[in-house]
């Protein structure tokens, strides 16, 4: 029996939630997709699969997991949270001919590193909790080593968190994640997700964002420091927050601003990324 066979043959998830009695947990970010369809298109937008392990995160009662084998991926590793969805995900295991594992951890204090050394996870490919999309893409980005274990990002997220995440400076959703993931990577893909693919589904739209990684790019954790203080006073200059945040005078900032070429009432929404790192340089 093949693998798509095998896979085929699963009971539909339909039935594996309702005999297992599963729902959706709103406190841990969870909306199901159950249309193999739809994740297999999901699979499809990371690119070929073939000679990649992919990580999967909150995978639920496995429907992109499903997707992603049935689309060729060399490998799955999941990270799910919730130990309801055990037997669901070891039934995909059993009959995935070794090419699926799932790791029962928390998300957001998982070794990315060392599970991808271990695995050989290369690409991350997920219908991400919601509570947890954002600090999970700034860490990843936010690496100290980079290049990164990974070379693509393929996410499932809110839409106004994918749209923050590349918002142009001076405009409203613009902010210290943007400037933080721009900082790392560039948006590949983009396609809107109505909320009727879900189950439940969720009162705001969705968004599926492929982010592909920028080579090179040195940001220390200075310039992540700075980046947040800078925005956490919106209404404040870029050196009156900065200031506030304790990492340096409003005097010294405004001299680091001159350095750059910026006014000393500049906010820090007016900034371009690149900015921000030349802005920690002359303040170091």
């Amino acid at each position: 029996m093949t693998l798509a066979d095998s896979i085929a043959s699963l009971p539909p998830l339909r039935d594996v939630i309702k005999e297992a009695a599963l729902s959706a947990r709103k406190s841990l970010g969870q909306n199901f997709i159950l249309d193999l369809n739809v994740t297999r298109r999901i699979a499809r937008s990371a690119g070929p699969l073939t000679d990649v392990t992919v990580l999967e995160i909150g995978p639920g009662p496995g429907g992109l997991t499903r997707g992603l084998l049935l689309e060729g991926a060399a490998g799955v590793v999941a990270i799910e949270r919730d130990e309801r969805f055990r037997p669901a995900l070891s039934q995909i295991e059993a009959r995935s001919g070794g090419r699926f594992k799932a790791l029962f951890m928390d998300a957001l204090e998982s070794d990315y590193a060392a599970i991808a050394a271990e695995t050989g996870a290369s690409r991350v490919v997920a219908n991400l909790p919601y509570n947890i999309a954002t600090p999970l893409v700034v860490a990843w980005l936010s690496e100290e080593h980079w290049p990164p274990w990974f070379d693509k990002l393929v996410v499932m997220v809110q839409r106004e968190v994918a749209d923050r995440f590349f918002a142009m400076p001076r405009s409203k959703a613009y902010g210290a994640v943007s400037v933080l993931v721009q900082l790392r990577a560039r948006r590949t893909g983009f396609h809107r997700v109505s909320p009727t693919v879900f189950r439940p589904p969720p009162r705001v739209d969705s968004a599926l964002v492929a982010f592909e990684r920028i080579s090179g790019v040195a940001v220390a954790a200075g310039v992540r420091a700075l980046v947040e203080a800078a925005f956490a006073h919106r209404r404040k200059t870029l050196a009156n927050s900065v200031a506030l945040g304790g990492l340096a005078t409003r005097a010294r900032v405004e001299e680091a601003l001159a350095a750059i070429g910026r006014l000393p009432g500049v906010r820090a929404e007016e900034l371009e990324p690149s900015e921000f790192v030349a802005l920690a340089e002359a303040l170091a």
